[in-house]
């Protein structure tokens, strides 16, 4: 091949990487704006403020802010201690990746295009065994929002729902042996490896999941410390305002509702861009059991959603255009 045919390549290649780079920008700009714009629940937000003490909800809104910025330090904390089985990445680097997956995020359903986001960050023959690995750190956080949501579920129905002690007593059961499930898969998750060698459409890519192997229970109990860190902080978020802006709501009943909104926001296929709608309707048919501020409830989970996933997802833009989509990924 002759040069000038070389270089003609890599001028479309370079073309083309600029044209993607501005396609998913553009993409997750546009999601955003139509679905803030249109987000009555942060009007809604901002009329309920107005009556507070600006002291205290400013503190309250800052606080919320700085524990945001904390919860996805964890993550890339979590991501780079991950990874490091496949590729050594710096911190800051992790930084971008989780960042610029959190763009992808926002328009692609169920977050899937986290994993792509995230991993272009990678050498390319590194790529599918981080996805793999980055699906280990998802299944962790799972693990947590499953085993909390399952008991505050239990709560739920003995507390407030008219049923006989012997059902009761069922769904207690059910919801330990539920969550004990989850942690025991997650601490067995080379079994995976395993299991896509056993089916013959896979096997193609069974050897991406050996990495699983090299996975010892103390980097999995690591990791799981690192996401109930994460857990207890975006928890954290929703106690601060709810207690700022809803003083009259009992704690103890608070958490628990806020534990089945994780369990249920998790257990629904979505788009990050319409997660609030999810959010906000789960949050007002449980709040609806302890407060008649049904309407300041949706508020708050709405601008959590806001401050959690959309503002993380604008900062993420400008690490997209650090990402080489036709080539290595040095920038």
């Amino acid at each position: 091949m002759r040069p000038e045919h070389v270089m003609l390549s890599r001028q479309n290649k370079k073309y083309l990487n600029y044209g993607l780079k501005l396609t998913i920008v553009g993409l997750a700009f546009w999601f955003i704006y139509e679905k803030v714009s249109n987000q009555q629940n942060l009007r809604e937000f901002k009329k309920l403020i107005t009556g507070i003490d600006s002291t205290e909800i400013y503190w309250a809104i800052g606080i919320v802010v700085f524990l945001m910025f904390l919860n996805w330090f964890f993550e890339v904390v979590k991501w780079h201690y991950l990874v490091r089985e496949v590729e050594a990445i710096s911190l800051w680097k992790a930084v971008k990746s989780v960042f610029c997956g959190l763009t992808w995020a926002i328009f692609t359903p169920n977050r899937i295009g986290e994993y792509g986001g995230r991993v272009l960050f990678l050498q390319p023959s590194h790529r599918a065994r981080g996805a793999v690995l980055m699906g280990v750190g998802l299944f962790a956080q799972l693990v947590l929002t499953s085993l909390f949501g399952a008991i505050a579920i239990a709560w739920f129905v003995s507390s407030f729902l008219d049923t006989p002690t012997a059902v009761k007593f069922g769904v207690w059961l059910l919801a330990f042996i539920y969550g004990l499930a989850f942690v025991f898969l997650y601490f067995n998750v080379h079994w995976v490896d395993y299991m896509v060698g056993k089916v013959r459409w896979l096997k193609k890519i069974q050897p991406f999941f050996d990495v699983l192997r090299a996975v010892s229970l103390r980097q999995l109990a690591v990791v799981l410390f690192i996401s109930f860190t994460r857990f207890i902080i975006f928890t954290s978020q929703y106690i601060i305002l709810m207690v700022v802006m809803l003083p009259q709501l009992p704690v103890f009943p608070m958490v628990m509702m806020i534990f089945i909104l994780f369990f249920v926001q998790s257990a629904l296929p979505t788009l990050d861009i319409f997660d609030f709608s999810v959010r906000s309707f789960v949050a007002s048919n449980l709040y609806a059991y302890i407060t008649t501020q049904e309407l300041a409830v949706m508020a708050i989970v709405s601008f959590i959603w806001f401050v959690n996933l959309i503002l993380p997802a604008i900062i993420g833009s400008v690490f997209v255009w650090n990402v080489n989509y036709f080539g290595d990924t040095d920038s």
